[in-house]
């Protein structure tokens, strides 16, 4: 993972640098070509000798365009991953992108593990009081994750708050075996 990160790392940065007037634009498309590179299938694909790179180019181009407009900058920019073999990387480098992006607005991403689906009102509240509790702003998704049973957990970068029943069972297992 460290080589990958190592590899994702210039490509990042440059994106970030040639984007600066539309970075939220570009973290769009980035994530779009990030979640199509990350298929295991397409990389095996690819990978074949047999398989030019402007076939590659033509095929991951079009299965983003069905979800986002791809750019110039965009097409120039899957072209440049191609050419040098490092569509393996694309994952890593929108990771890197948006932490730049988030360093530079002074937020960060935050990822809220829920046992059940959570309305707009009360993840409009619950994003307040996670913004306090972190003392930054923060960019809130939420998955569901029913092993939870019940409460909630929340990752931000290496922090996590975990309040899910989950958690407190196993806090009581291990207070009980001790």
């Amino acid at each position: 993972m460290a080589e990958l990160a190592t590899i994702a790392r210039p490509y990042a940065d440059a994106l970030f640098k040639a984007q600066a007037s539309d970075l939220a634009g570009a973290a769009a498309w980035l994530d779009a070509l990030a979640a199509v590179a990350d298929n295991a299938q397409l990389q095996q694909f690819i990978d074949s000798p047999k398989v030019s790179d402007e076939q590659a180019f033509e095929l991951i181009s079009d299965v983003v365009q069905k979800n986002v407009a791809l750019p110039e900058a965009g097409k120039n920019f899957l072209r440049l991953v191609i050419e040098n073999r490092r569509l393996s990387a694309l994952p890593v480098v929108a990771q890197q992108y948006r932490a730049l992006m988030n360093a530079q607005g002074g937020t960060a991403d935050a990822v809220v593990y829920s046992a059940f689906p959570i309305d707009a009102s009360a993840l409009a509240d619950l994003s307040s009081t996670l913004e306090k509790r972190f003392a930054r702003k923060l960019n809130v998704q939420v998955e569901q994750d029913a092993a939870l049973i019940g409460g909630i957990r929340v990752v931000v970068g290496d922090e996590v708050l975990d309040t899910s029943v989950k958690a407190r069972l196993e806090q009581m297992k291990s207070a009980l075996t001790a």
